[in-house]
């Protein structure tokens, strides 16, 4: 069953930003925006091929897309996808930033090259995107930030990502403070174990079967399951705002 894009907005058509959109959960929530009628920018990274092949997937299927790339923690390169995205669909109504990385390590041997390397994207992505969001959007809207269930579990191996997407959680609360009056609402997604390849990456299958074994609907979520609930907040699911989902089946 898909939502219908909020009527909060007054234009014909919304249109939403999908940063690390051409691959994993970010795919799966252009897919399912897409089937609500969204115009969409799919931001990628490096791989442009991916990107490329999902907005031919929108645009056969009768939808609007086209693709953006840059680096989310460098803020020209994403003022510049946000002006093509405006330029190309007319504005902005949604921003949705699941580009992240993750880089496992105990804390006491974690190579501190590392830890920069997700602040940049983690940290400073997330603001600079938010940033840019909260001038762009327009009124109606929503901004859409990616936490993780592990925040809450505190798995042994994941501290230096925890800690950057606990500053990832942090950041939506206040921002949707600051945006009192704008009708724009600012929400954070915490998934559980994913079968995305972020997570699946250097995993055996007895580690992935424990993971899911510990969630009580006794498997791992899909992509699809998390696009279930960013659709939810972009469109009807106005009056929820500064919060935290934790989209993970009751992984606790």
């Amino acid at each position: 069953m898909t939502s219908t894009p909020s009527s909060a907005s007054p234009h014909s058509q919304r249109v939403a930003l999908v940063t690390g959109g051409s691959g994993g959960i970010g795919k799966a929530v252009v897919q399912r925006l897409a089937a609500d009628g969204y115009a969409l920018g799919i931001h990628f990274a490096s791989n442009r091929s991916a990107a490329d092949a999902l907005v031919r997937e929108v645009t056969d299927a009768g939808g609007q897309a086209i693709a953006v790339s840059g680096d989310v923690g460098d803020e020209a390169d994403m003022i510049r996808a946000f002006d093509a995205v405006t330029h190309s669909l007319g504005g902005i109504d949604v921003v949705v930033n699941t580009a992240g990385i993750m880089l496992l390590s105990p804390i006491a041997t974690l190579d501190l090259a590392d830890l920069d390397r997700m602040h940049h994207t983690n940290i400073r992505g997330t603001f600079v995107v938010n940033q840019l969001a909260a001038n762009r959007v327009r009124r109606g809207g929503a901004i859409i930030n990616f936490s993780t269930s592990v925040t809450r579990t505190q798995f042994p191996a994941y501290g230096a990502y925890v800690a950057s997407k606990a500053a990832v959680e942090s950041l939506t609360l206040v921002l949707a403070r600051e945006l009192q009056g704008a009708d724009i609402t600012v929400n954070a997604v915490a998934p559980g174990p994913t079968a995305t390849p972020l997570f699946l990456d250097g995993k055996d299958e007895a580690t992935v079967a424990k993971l899911a074994s510990a969630v009580p609907l006794g498997r791992l979520g899909e992509p699809e399951d998390i696009a279930e609930t960013v659709a939810f907040l972009a469109g009807p699911g106005r009056w929820v705002n500064g919060q935290v989902i934790f989209a993970n089946g009751g992984l606790a």
